[in-house]
């Protein structure tokens, strides 16, 4: 019989699939590695089902986006989860992140949690500045919770972030009926112990899904396809508003004469730390031939 479903994870060459029948647990047929295709948790598949409720995994349908790493397809919103401290909020990582969802067609919402060991005002502010959605979540008393609950209700969603910044936590909190595994910060690394070792998504009460993800305490920006100095500007929603003003179209918006973003920065139009992580990422990348950014893409 065959089926279309909600691949819920993946798990050593299986996939839990969700669909009207309820769960099954499939594997992939082989025509998926001739094809260098691999499923992920957000796919939207057809299975061909056996009466015992297990199945093959036979097509992958279109996905509207996908991310490398986390492995997750058919995002609506990306949870770019921070901490305050333990560990302290990297502007650079997030709005690596960011640009990433925005360059795949994802809605970036950033999420700052253990408010109650310093204050989220200004990041928030520049993130607001931005144009971004943004969030503030106590992991004291959960103030901020709701606020990312009803953001996720209704949409595709994953949680991201460092290791240790909470992301299981912040779900608890904003989802109490998940009772995910959370851990706690490694004194001697400084940065959190790994709970969530898959892409896992979880159905919601008021409709939609959300996935907590593995930590990270790095960003390859190869893996996250993040390689093309031409695109990186529409990364950057804010920037990217001023782009088209510059006086001249070859602008790299990072020190020209001229720089309708550089002057929006200087005016307090856009956060300087927004800006200068744009300029980080140009940097890295700028030598990227258009050749190597095809094949890193494969």
């Amino acid at each position: 019989m065959e089926l279309e479903g909600f691949v819920i994870k993946c798990v050593g060459g299986f996939y839990t699939v969700e669909t009207d029948q309820g769960q099954m647990i499939c594997r992939a047929r082989g025509r998926f590695r001739k094809e260098k295709v691999s499923p992920c948790a957000g796919d939207r598949v057809v299975i061909d089902a056996a009466l015992d409720g297990t199945g093959a995994l036979t097509q992958i349908l279109p996905r509207r986006n996908h991310l490398v790493r986390p492995p997750v397809a058919n995002l609506d919103r990306l949870f770019i989860v921070a901490s305050m401290r333990e560990p302290a909020a990297n502007t650079g990582l997030i709005d690596k992140a960011a640009a990433v969802a925005e360059l795949e067609g994802i809605e970036p919402v950033v999420v700052f949690t253990k408010t109650d060991l310093g204050d989220p005002e200004p990041l928030l502010e520049s993130y607001r500045l931005a144009g971004l959605e943004c969030c503030a979540v106590s992991s004291v008393n959960g103030s901020g919770a709701q606020r990312v609950r009803e953001l996720a209700v209704g949409k595709t969603s994953a949680f991201i972030g460092n290791s240790g910044v909470g992301k299981s936590t912040l779900l608890n909190l904003a989802f109490p009926g998940f009772r995910l595994e959370t851990g706690e910060i490694s004194q001697k690394l400084g940065r959190g112990r790994h709970t969530t070792r898959q892409v896992e998504f979880f159905r919601l009460d008021g409709g939609g899904y959300v996935a907590d993800t593995p930590g990270f305490s790095t960003f390859d920006m190869e893996k996250y396809r993040l390689t093309d100095k031409e695109q990186l500007i529409h990364g950057f929603r804010e920037l990217e508003g001023y782009a088209a003003d510059c006086q001249f179209t070859s602008c790299s918006h990072t020190c020209e004469k001229g720089c309708a973003v550089l002057q929006a920065v200087n005016e307090g139009r856009i956060a300087r730390s927004r800006f200068e992580s744009y300029a980080a990422i140009y940097q890295e990348i700028k030598g990227v031939k258009q050749w190597e950014q095809k094949s890193k893409l494969v």
